[in-house]
């Protein structure tokens, strides 16, 4: 803010581009935002004026082309949809007469201190009255000294970043706001890109950023999120800000109009918008589950899924481990070996209450130790009846101990449809009916997977793990033929994942019928004839998957979308292929994913054999898979891999690498590129989630907004620099492999870190819109006092501004479903 007196330099000339044609609303307070008490009627009128205010000094061409730009955009929009520009270089039109006739202020090229003391005050109580504010690139350096101004913009530029014009990519997140809907999901524009000296992230409404990887962000780079246009509700107005507007050119292009529209529709009050959607202070994460008694699993099991009623009620499974200290039974000439709970709670909404609604005797249960002590079999997936709340009937994915053979090492795992008494919360055991059963070898650990999931068509999907270890065959593909028990291999993925008569690492794919029954439906991967039969099972819709603990149906488009736990070696081998890759993929057609012969996108692994498995073989060609293990039973000739979406290493996110004439990786770490910059592993267990689907008909107070809508939840076990993101995919390519093409963060809204969700085992949308997440706990194989059901509710209100203060025709401004 400058301290002297501002000598009038240029009178005010007033651009009319046209009267705005919208009838006026009768108008309330605008009470969005905190400060000061609030005008009856905010700044302006239904006669839509907007003041674009520039430095005496600005650098003339950028600031004509601005203004020429906003003076056209006001006269040509929709007759709804016109505004008035008066621009002015005189600081002296800031005062509380001259402002309060605008609906919004946009400061152009004002670079700089140019307002005194006074000045600011009137510009600070215009804010708070409900005046709109649309800031333009070099808006980020105006009134430096000014604390109240820094908070209005957002942040302020770095030093030493970038001076000239580059090409880059803007990745366009917000696909609800008015300045973004319509946009290209990856904009290709050239301008003057800022580094910010601190990321606003989280604490404004990001719509938009830039792509680092797309040009040389120089000194401070703020790296994968990197916003660049952004909004948020101030103190009673509105703010607007976008880093772009930085060139003469920028003002002619068609998408770049299109972004200031938008941005002056809601700063000007003639729509709403949702500038709230990302801030974190806007969200409320609450445990919901108390810790269990000592030596009882009351609220909650050893956490392995949930799924949620339409009336609330949020179902949840313990998969077979007890409290802390609890004992196991590791021989197995013991009976009772194996021997554990499989439990299933019931949180009721109405009451706050969890009710223990019945255990299954499971196998699983042999705590932590060598991969030839422990287990993860046990109660695995829950997924409720499209129709629950009519007919009561769950389904389950479950190891019954009472089918496990001591002798052989052998058990079986079922899904099974039970009832449920819809007023009691309880589990009616006996009406359990077998869906569908296979065999598995539990004489070794481990990937179970688990996840079950409903199409709009009643099929159930049912993910299914390898089972099988990694140990043989150091932390790379799970190929090792030697090692077996009973001669039934554990360390041979190509008997189950690979193999196509194996319903082991597959996503299943059946239609349950009224008599407990299921049919396959059409467009599985194989009709169980082929080769006359006796070598596929049709069940099967996707194979070459290692431990699908998680995966989600989108019954807007019935795509499915997966994530699976990869191996664990910690970095690619030139002899063996990639490191331990965790993986997400959407799935929109019966395939192949690749397990374990290739993974990420169609890296191959080594192939070995018997006699000898220390000895590396030819690389396995993605495109013309064969399984020669002497444990497969299927085909030989295999459907090819298709490429996945996301894989992470501990080394980061997308590692690619350059590739020789015959399509194999150099596994080269000096000569890896990262594709994916805003994930990590490390410690890495993949768990996806589900996509957002905002109800517009919803009166739920708590329900996410229409930001999130369309976006895809994916996580991990882990809450460090593992992926715990909402993201934005091209429906052109996302079933084809395609990367995303945008990340939001959900670190600080579904709390990482100490006293937050640390360990996500499993996360669901309820019908009330809000968030339901599985903590597992700080243990393994069993529940502790940190294992939990948390719910996360939106807590930020409606779209700004409020109905009564909104001039122009309402739409569903970023609150309607798309």
């Amino acid at each position: 803010m400058r301290r002297r007196a501002h000598v009038l330099a240029l009178a005010a000339t007033m651009i009319v581009s046209l009267l705005a044609g919208a009838p006026a609303n009768a108008r309330t307070d605008n009470d969005v935002g905190g400060g000061a008490e609030k005008r009856q009627e905010p700044p302006g009128s239904a006669d839509v004026r907007v003041l674009v205010f520039h430095g005496e000094n600005a650098p003339d061409d950028v600031t004509q082309a601005g203004i020429a730009a906003i003076e056209q955009i006001g006269s040509e929009a929709p007759e709804e949809q016109r505004f008035s520009t008066e621009v002015s270089d005189n600081p002296g039109v800031f005062t509380p007469g001259k402002l309060e006739k605008f609906n919004a202020v946009v400061f152009l090229s004002a670079d700089g201190d140019l307002l005194d003391a006074d000045q600011e005050a009137a510009f600070t109580e215009y804010i708070k009255s409900g005046g709109g504010f649309l800031g333009l690139h070099d808006a980020a350096r105006a009134e430096p000294d000014s604390e109240w101004f820094t908070g209005l913009i957002g942040s302020r530029p770095a030093e030493g970043g970038p001076t000239a014009p580059q090409k880059a990519t803007v990745e366009v997140g917000d696909r609800v706001h008015p300045a973004t809907k319509g946009l290209p999901l990856e904009w290709a524009r050239n301008d003057t890109w800022f580094n910010w000296a601190e990321n606003p992230s989280g604490k404004v409404h990001t719509v938009a950023r830039v792509r680092e990887s797309t040009y040389d962000p120089g000194e401070g780079a703020n790296g994968w999120d990197h916003p660049v246009s952004w909004c948020r509700d101030y103190e009673g107005g509105r703010s607007f800000y976008t880093g772009m507007g930085g060139t003469v050119a920028s003002f002619g292009e068609s998408n770049f109009r299109k972004h200031l529209s938008g941005a002056l529709q809601w700063t000007t009050r003639l729509t709403q918008a949702d500038c709230k959607a990302t801030i974190a202070a806007n969200y409320k994460a609450t445990r919901v589950t108390q810790p269990n008694q000592p030596d009882q699993l009351d609220q909650i099991g050893e956490p392995h899924g949930l799924d949620v009623a339409d009336d609330g009620r949020v179902f949840s499974i313990g998969r077979g481990g007890g409290m802390p200290n609890s004992p196991v039974v590791t021989d197995w000439n013991d009976p009772k070996m194996g021997l554990g709970d499989g439990t299933l709670h019931v949180w009721d909404p109405k009451t706050g209450k969890v009710t223990l609604a019945g255990t299954l005797d499971v196998f699983g249960n042999k705590g932590g130790g060598d991969e030839l002590i422990k287990n993860e079999e046990g109660l695995l997936g829950i997924a409720l009846d499209p129709d629950f709340l009519t007919n009561g009937l769950v389904y389950l994915h479950w190891t019954p101990h009472a089918k496990i053979d001591r002798t052989a090492h052998m058990a079986e795992r079922r899904v099974s449809r039970f009832k449920m008494n819809l007023a009691t919360n309880k589990l009616d055991v006996a009406s359990e009916k077998v869906l569908l059963s296979w065999p598995v070898q539990i004489h070794s650990c481990c990937h179970a997977g688990g996840g079950m999931d409903w199409d709009s068509k009643g099929n159930l999907y049912i993910a299914t793990g390898d089972n099988n270890s990694s140990r043989f065959s150091d932390g790379y593909s799970g190929n090792n033929p030697e090692p077996d028990f009973g001669g039934v291999s554990f360390a041979d993925a190509r008997r189950t994942a690979g193999n196509t008569n194996n319903l082991n690492g597959k996503i299943l794919r059946i239609h349950p019928e009224a008599d407990g029954t299921y049919t396959v439906p059409e467009g599985n991967l194989f009709t169980g004839n082929e080769e006359g039969g006796g070598k596929t099972r049709p069940e099967i819709y996707v194979m070459g998957v290692r431990n699908p603990a998680r995966i989600a149906v989108d019954q807007e488009t019935d795509w499915l979308y997966a994530g699976w736990v990869g191996p664990d070696a910690g970095e690619p081998s030139t002899t063996w292929g990639p490191a331990k890759y965790d993986t997400f993929a959407v799935i929109t057609s019966a395939g192949n994913q690749g397990w374990p012969y290739c993974m990420g996108n169609r890296q191959p692994y080594r192939d070995r054999n018997l006699p000898d498995p220390t000895q590396p073989l030819d690389w396995y060609d993605c495109g013309d898979l064969k399984n020669e293990s002497p444990n497969n039973d299927g085909l030989v000739n295999l459907p090819p891999a298709r490429d996945n979406n996301i894989w992470y290493s501990p080394q980061g996110g997308g590692p690619d690498f350059p590739r020789n004439a015959d399509g194999v990786p150099s596994y080269k770490l000096e000569e890896q590129q990262l594709r994916l910059p805003w994930l990590k592993g490390g410690g890495q267990a993949a768990m996806t989630g589900p996509v957002y689907r905002f109800d517009e008909g919803s009166n739920s107070a708590v329900k996410w907004p229409s930001y999130w809508d369309g976006k895809w939840f994916t996580g991990d076990f882990y809450d460090g620099d593992q992926p715990r993101h909402a993201l934005v995919m091209d429906p052109s390519n996302a079933g084809s492999g395609g990367l995303p093409v945008h990340a939001e963060s959900l670190d600080a809204i579904v709390p990482a870190g100490e006293g937050g969700i640390r360990n996500l085992m499993d996360w669901k949308f309820g019908a009330d819109g809000a968030l339901y997440v599985q903590d597992y706990g700080r243990g393994f194989f069993t529940a502790d006092g940190d294992s939990a059901l948390w719910r996360v509710t939106y807590e930020g209100g409606p779209p700004t501004p409020l109905a009564a203060n909104t001039l122009g025709k309402q739409d569903s401004a970023g609150g309607g479903k798309r």
